[in-house]
């Protein structure tokens, strides 16, 4: 439906069967956005795809675009990701999706760490140890802390050049 043009101008995502409008985005999302990006690029090009608001084929379902996604290395012409080493999404808004739909969407299909950049409360929730399709730890940081990627424990990078 999207192909032929029915959401122009929309934001929308496929999550469990069903077209979800999220949220417009605000300097604080978009700036979140682009430091994310500026941290991780230089930290993993040639190790891992940094793709920014792009689909991610989560199941047949669902479609979403995370804010960031880190996924192996590939050709992604013909088909989106199906896996990922880490998945973020900048939240204000959108943070009760983000805690929920979102959370348990990338649980189910084995996202083993996901990241909400929590803009209301000033901090990164860290999402990860799924049991039964369901993240069973949730970390909080706050700014002075510094984060590592599970799947690069090399890449460290501190809460406060996020938020």
């Amino acid at each position: 439906m999207a192909s032929l043009g029915l959401f122009e101008g929309e934001r929308v995502e496929l999550l469990y069967g069903l077209i979800v409008r999220m949220p417009p985005k605000g300097p604080p999302h978009e700036s979140g956005i682009e430091r994310l990006s500026e941290l991780l690029l230089p930290r993993l090009i040639g190790r891992a795809k940094v793709r920014i608001q792009l689909s991610f084929a989560a199941s047949d379902g669902s479609q979403p675009e995370p804010d960031v996604a880190l996924v192996p290395m590939g050709d992604y012409r013909k088909d989106h990701p199906k896996t990922a080493h880490l998945l973020i999404e900048v939240a204000d808004s959108s943070l009760e999706v983000d805690r929920g739909e979102k959370a348990q969407l990338y649980a189910e299909c084995g996202v083993p760490e996901y990241w909400i950049v929590n803009l209301r409360d000033d901090l990164v929730e860290v999402h990860s140890d799924i049991v039964n399709g369901v993240y069973r730890r949730v970390q909080p940081y706050r700014r002075g802390d510094r984060l590592r990627i599970a799947a690069f424990p090399d890449v460290e990078i501190a809460v406060d050049a996020i938020l």
